[in-house]
């Protein structure tokens, strides 16, 4: 989902004025997979985010009215609400606790589309958070995963929850099928996110990872997975950098994303402790022990990407990023 003049029918100039039947909220980007968490980890970024408000109506049915933002093809996120996934994610919503009213939404896109920083997922948990606001009884957090895992699905084609999870709980999160958990998260860890001038579906750079993978190198996958969680439960950065190396993804898509060997090399250059790609690309991720050499290395990792000819913009966050709240 995604918006951009307000000139475009789509995206008419009023703005619903906050009252008892209406609520906004804001979703964070996030950092989908820390490389070695693939469909399983992810972590919130202070940076670009998402914006809904939802309309309660009387109409037993989900409308998504309008969708407006600054970001390139948000022309192309469809009104449908089946196809839309925050649509879908209020659907579902009122559809398992059967309401006999229904939801009017309106999005405003600030997460780059194809960027690898969950722009879909912020999308429906936005929308998620503002509607169970309206609730008679809101539900908690964490009953919300399965309708944003059904929101996320109809942009993905699957339900994977490494970027809602830690756009619902904040910080870095694990994400089942079933269930969502809050990790601990060292504060002094910190993030540099660069996101180029590119985009990379989603759907293709899944399909990227179609084949079977040898043996031996799911079990070095899980070796590192390992390393990497012992050393969040530490806070450990040996123990961190130890396992933020993924052996399993990366080496399939980074030839997606030009630049990206020159990124990640700048990036390791001025000590971070691992660096991979977010989601599922272009973004580009790294993790420092301070935030002063997360700094330091915002503009090398730009570079990389300036070298293969794209503009880059950088984020630099705490990796215990926001989770979605409601706004003013």
């Amino acid at each position: 989902m995604a918006h951009t003049g307000l000139s475009h029918p789509r995206r008419p100039e009023h703005r619903l004025s906050p009252d008892s039947n209406s609520a906004c909220a804001f979703a964070p980007a996030s950092v989908g997979n820390i490389g070695v968490g693939f469909d399983l980890l992810g972590h919130a970024i202070d940076g670009p985010r998402d914006l809904a408000r939802v309309r309660r109506i009387d109409a037993a049915q989900v409308r998504v009215d309008a969708v407006r933002g600054a970001v390139a093809g948000t022309d192309a996120i469809p009104l449908d609400p089946q196809r839309n996934t925050a649509g879908r994610a209020l659907q579902a919503l009122r559809e398992s606790l059967g309401l006999p009213w229904g939801f009017a939404l309106e999005l405003e896109k600030g997460i780059p589309l194809g960027s690898g920083l969950g722009g879909s997922a912020a999308s429906c948990v936005a929308a998620l958070v503002a509607a169970n606001a309206l609730l008679e009884r809101p539900l908690p957090r964490e009953a919300l995963y399965p309708f944003a895992l059904d929101g996320e699905a109809a942009a993905s084609g699957s339900r994977h929850g490494d970027n809602v999870a830690p756009m619902l709980l904040g910080g870095v999160a694990m994400a089942t099928p079933e269930r969502l958990l809050a990790l601990p998260v060292p504060e002094w860890l910190h993030c540099v996110v660069v996101h180029p001038d590119q985009v990379l579906e989603t759907r293709r750079s899944r399909a990227a990872l179609a084949d079977p993978f040898p043996l031996e190198v799911v079990v070095a996958h899980h070796t590192h997975l390992a390393l990497f969680l012992t050393g969040l439960a530490r806070g450990d950065a040996a123990l961190i950098a130890a396992g933020l190396r993924d052996v399993l993804v990366e080496p399939r898509r980074a030839p997606l994303i030009p630049g990206f060997a020159a990124v990640k090399a700048a990036a390791l250059k001025h000590g971070a402790l691992g660096s991979s790609i977010s989601g599922g690309g272009p973004s580009v991720f790294a993790w420092f022990a301070s935030r002063a050499q997360a700094e330091a290395a915002a503009a090398p990792m730009r570079a990389g990407f300036a070298a293969a000819g794209f503009e880059a913009r950088s984020h630099v966050s705490p990796v215990a990023g926001p989770r979605a709240e409601l706004l003013p």
